[in-house]
């Protein structure tokens, strides 16, 4: 897959306990993604978060909670990022999660596959 110039990233933002279809969420989203032919994806734990449903709650909001954020991030052609960032929404949908899914443009410097 060429990879060259302009492209966009996907972002995906969820709690690491988000379950869908008795598994992960992140792992059912990397798996999609893997079927869906895309570029690769990224799974990376936080540490810390606060967001959207935490800025009701008391002086805690700041507490490390067992539910930690999970970024999951993928780049591709924009075509083909819209189109699965929809499947990940259905997916976010079914697990009852919350989250937030982004995209933004990126340039790609150097894409090259490993030889392992």
């Amino acid at each position: 897959m060429n990879l060259n110039g302009n492209v966009v990233k996907l972002k995906i933002i969820i709690g690491e306990d988000d379950q869908v279809y008795q598994r992960p969420l992140y792992e059912a989203i990397v798996f999609a993604a893997k079927k869906y032919k895309l570029s690769g994806a990224t799974v990376v734990k936080g540490i810390m978060n606060y967001g959207a449903g935490s800025l009701n709650q008391s002086i805690k909001v700041f507490a490390l909670s067992h539910d930690l954020p999970v970024v999951i991030e993928m780049i591709d052609h924009r075509e083909r990022l819209t189109d699965f960032a929809a499947i990940v929404s259905r997916l976010m949908d079914k697990a009852g999660a919350g989250g937030i899914i982004t995209m933004e443009e990126v340039e790609v410097l150097y894409y090259i596959q490993g030889e392992s």
